[in-house]
């Protein structure tokens, strides 16, 4: 398996032979979807509150008489049934949202990503990426040069201080490490652009 390997100003250079375990495997959709899925869960905090008829301020005085009105009877307006009521099932802070997923399957689906990023070729690979300072529109103006206009994530086996303030101010633009890259931030951008020495280190993650 290739990948794409450019330079600074975007021009095309020998392509990087690559694992066929990480970049040249079948698609699977089910498996990227669950993987996707529990991981966006397990990120998830129970901050949700809602109160129960025990909660909600209330009289404990009856709304009316038990027989004689014509209506039906009722005992305390913290009734789940009326306005304002509490409810039956409230939910409640120590709510856990975690999906289990073993580290087979996570492996998997990280390969299944990069694969179909690598086929719809996403994926452009450099020898390093860097800016000299840390100024946001010298990082604009590197990645207008080299064609990467969308949302765009770059990937580096080491992240400095100038390339890290520079991008922090773009929402379409994140620089990561191999070991905090995710399945959501891989589906999530357009362009993908990794460094070689950051193929490597996937490559000993995941293949």
């Amino acid at each position: 398996m290739e990948l794409r390997k450019i330079d600074d100003k975007g021009a095309a250079a020998d392509n990087i032979v690559v694992s066929d375990a990480l970049f040249g495997r079948e698609f699977n959709e089910a498996l990227v979807h669950q993987v996707v899925t529990a991981y966006m869960a397990n990120a998830r905090s129970g901050n949700r509150k809602q109160k129960d008829r025990g909660e909600v301020s209330h009289t404990t005085s009856k709304p009316w008489r038990q027989k004689g009105t014509g209506r039906a009877r009722s005992g305390m307006s913290s009734s789940p049934i009326w306005r304002g009521g509490g409810r039956i099932f409230p939910n409640s802070p120590e709510e856990n949202f975690s999906q289990k997923i073993n580290r087979k399957m996570y492996r998997a689906g990280m390969a299944s990503i990069f694969s179909r990023l690598a086929s719809e070729q996403n994926i452009s690979v450099v020898d390093a990426f860097a800016v000299e300072a840390p100024r946001t529109r010298e990082l604009v103006q590197k990645l207008k040069g080299m064609g990467l206009v969308n949302r765009v994530l770059i990937i580096t086996e080491t992240v400095d201080d100038n390339l890290w303030l520079a991008s922090r101010n773009l929402p379409d633009v994140l620089v990561l490490e191999p070991r905090h890259v995710d399945p959501v931030s891989l589906v999530r951008y357009d362009q993908i652009v990794m460094t070689s020495g950051a193929i490597k280190l996937f490559e000993e993650m995941y293949a």
